[in-house]
């Protein structure tokens, strides 16, 4: 059997640096569960990540979140991700 090779990194692909700007309180969990697979553990805390496609569309998938080297981070007016609950209705059941 022939042991399989790895492509030598060249010189070229320098690694991407990405730094968490905001909180994952409330967020749903497949976007904590993206920020935690980054390597994420804190807030402004800044990683150096391999540059290939899988980590590229999870730096997409919560560029609200994360600031990346290179590329302006523009803060969201109000959070879109949250998990919104429903406000409660006992009050007007009770007829106050």
């Amino acid at each position: 059997m022939t042991a399989a090779r790895k492509k030598p990194a060249s010189k070229d692909e320098r690694p991407i640096k990405a730094t968490l700007m905001k909180s994952t309180i409330g967020a749903l969990p497949q976007i904590k569960a993206t920020v935690a697979s980054l390597g994420f553990r804190r807030m402004n805390q800044t990683r150096e990540l391999p540059d290939n496609p899988a980590v590229r569309g999870m730096l997409k998938a919560v560029d609200f979140l994360v600031a990346v080297e290179g590329t302006p981070y523009i803060r969201p007016k109000r959070s879109q991700y949250k998990i919104w609950r429903s406000r409660s209705d006992k009050k007007h059941k009770r007829g106050k």
